[in-house]
């Protein structure tokens, strides 16, 4: 019998410390404990807020320094090749269709824009030929 008094006190005191301290059975907390949670929370959570803008700030600064580097980056190198193909001569139409602009060793009429080929030959070398002939 003294066995079976232990085994309910301690199937209560496993299912309150189960529950919590919110549970029905159990005393409510006191309402000082929230108003000191409020008073703590307060500060903290304008703190938090106030290091997001900081952040966010910062953030949104670093991104357009690194956008106005690429566009400068991208507009430089666009000027560039714009002056390269104003000095070779070429045009737009030239660019679109992947021609290259003569330069000043060549000119349009030594190139060749049509050509066959008329005979295909192979040619073995003069070593290979020899160790051939050797062995027959």
């Amino acid at each position: 019998m003294n066995d079976e008094h232990r085994k309910i006190i301690i199937r209560k005191i496993s299912s309150y410390e189960q529950q919590g301290t919110g549970s029905p059975d159990g005393p409510p907390p006191p309402p000082i404990n929230r108003w000191v949670a409020l008073i703590i929370m307060i500060p903290v959570l304008a703190l938090l807020a106030v290091l997001g803008v900081f952040f966010f700030t910062i953030f949104v600064a670093l991104f357009s320094l690194i956008a106005v580097i690429i566009g400068l980056r991208i507009w430089w190198l666009r000027r560039k090749f714009r002056q390269n193909m104003q000095e070779t001569g070429a045009t737009p139409d030239d660019r679109q269709q992947g021609y290259n602009a003569p330069t000043d060793q060549y000119s349009r009429t030594d190139r060749v824009e049509d050509a066959e080929i008329i005979e295909e030959t192979t040619i073995i070398k003069e070593s290979r030929k020899s160790s051939d002939d050797k062995r027959q």
